[in-house]
């Protein structure tokens, strides 16, 4: 008689792969992870930037803008937490574009990834000035600093993404999987992007606004991802 005792390991066969491992991500699961994430970017960036940041800061006028922060502290800080959740899911889109395409090119598909990931790191960054601008009301003139070096920080590492959405541009043109005109489209953006972070380099009083009017295409990879994605194997 085998009086052999099995482990569970053994009894369970191959232990199943985390949910949290985006590598064993399917096609559809990356999809619906991806236009998910996407999609709650755009409503906590809106908040965050527009919302609770931008309505606060008057530019030139420190102690006005210091005062207003200083009335809607728990506002400038949800719009901290807010774009701070957004640099999360940066990563968590990283890696569920990463799986998606990389069928289509392995190398390609982790240099996008990696300066996505390369661009949350510097919008955190970015993020930490607003959290010094709110330590810092009681000094006007440092506050609101500190609150045009986050802005700064902010577009200048949208080069970053820039770059990145010009590598998931060309992977979705080359995919076989998505009509052509979405990598087109992203492509478009990505270069909305580079420029905005070049003018804020080497021009003086540059307003960035072409990332600003070339997004279309993030909003349609968000429709496609939750519509046609989720028919993918």
């Amino acid at each position: 008689m085998n009086t052999t005792q099995l482990s569970p390991k053994d009894i369970a066969g191959t232990p199943r792969r985390s949910a949290l491992d985006f590598t064993a991500w399917s096609p559809r699961r990356a999809s619906l992870v991806a236009g998910i994430a996407l999609a709650l970017m755009a409503v906590l960036a809106g908040f965050g930037n527009f919302g609770a940041i931008v309505p606060l800061v008057t530019p030139g006028n420190e102690a006005k803008t210091a005062q207003d922060i200083s009335d809607s502290a728990p506002l400038f800080l949800a719009g901290i937490v807010s774009l701070f959740i957004v640099t999360i899911l940066d990563i968590v889109v990283a890696g569920a574009w990463y799986t998606l395409f990389r069928p289509v090119s392995r190398g390609l598909s982790a240099a996008a990834a990696w300066t996505r990931v390369a661009f949350a790191v510097v919008f955190m960054v970015a993020i930490g000035q607003l959290v010094t601008a709110l330590t810092l009301l009681d000094e006007p003139a440092a506050a609101l600093h500190a609150i045009e070096a986050f802005t700064t920080i902010w577009v200048t590492g949208l080069g970053l993404f820039g770059l990145h959405l010009l590598l998931i541009g060309y992977l979705a043109y080359r995919s076989g999987f998505m009509a052509r005109i979405f990598g087109i489209l992203l492509a478009i953006a990505g270069l909305g992007y580079l420029a905005d972070a070049f003018g804020t380099v080497l021009v003086a009083d540059f307003t960035a606004v072409f990332g600003r009017y070339l997004f279309v295409g993030e909003v349609a990879m968000i429709f496609w991802l939750l519509i046609k994605g989720r028919r993918l194997n």
